[in-house]
């Protein structure tokens, strides 16, 4: 049913109309984000400061803990061997550390995720109704989808 102002202006004028208040809507949708993303970015900004800050610090207040213990151990024995011992325990901590961290930079390389693209070849070739797609996989791997949606992978 038309309404007043199609027949005064139209079909063309009211679709005219449509799509620049669309347009005005798209512009204000966009500065909205705009200036969303520029109040998240200087929070961000200023939390990553602060946090680095906070590293800083904690890491002058760990030397201060290690000189502390260094002058603890010093009022049993002498001061070069205190702080010797305390030295020795940190290279044994930084070692024990370096060798755990080696271990699972090994375990996490190559970073590709290759269940996830194992899970989008399945998913791709049932999607196409290719029959063959999941029988070319080993009976034992069952896909997380799968699992999720409670078949058994077939």
């Amino acid at each position: 049913m038309p309404t007043p102002a199609t027949e005064q202006n139209g079909l063309g004028a009211t679709a005219k109309d449509v799509a620049e208040h669309a347009s005005s809507l798209f512009r204000l949708e966009l500065e909205l984000a705009t200036l969303e993303l520029k109040k998240k970015v200087a929070n961000l900004g200023v939390g990553v400061g602060l946090g680095v800050a906070a590293a800083v610090f904690g890491l002058y207040g760990l030397g201060f803990l290690f000189a502390a213990i260094a002058a603890g151990l010093a009022t049993a024995m002498s001061t070069w061997l205190a702080i010797l011992i305390v030295t020795l325990g940190l290279f044994v901590i930084a070692a024990i550390l370096g060798f755990v961290a080696l271990n699972r930079i090994k375990k996490g390389t190559p970073p590709v995720p290759e269940q996830a693209i194992r899970e989008a070849k399945l998913t791709t070739n049932a999607l196409k109704g290719d029959p063959d797609g999941g029988a070319a996989r080993p009976s034992h791997e069952v896909g997380v989808a799968s699992e999720r949606l409670g078949s058994d992978g077939h």
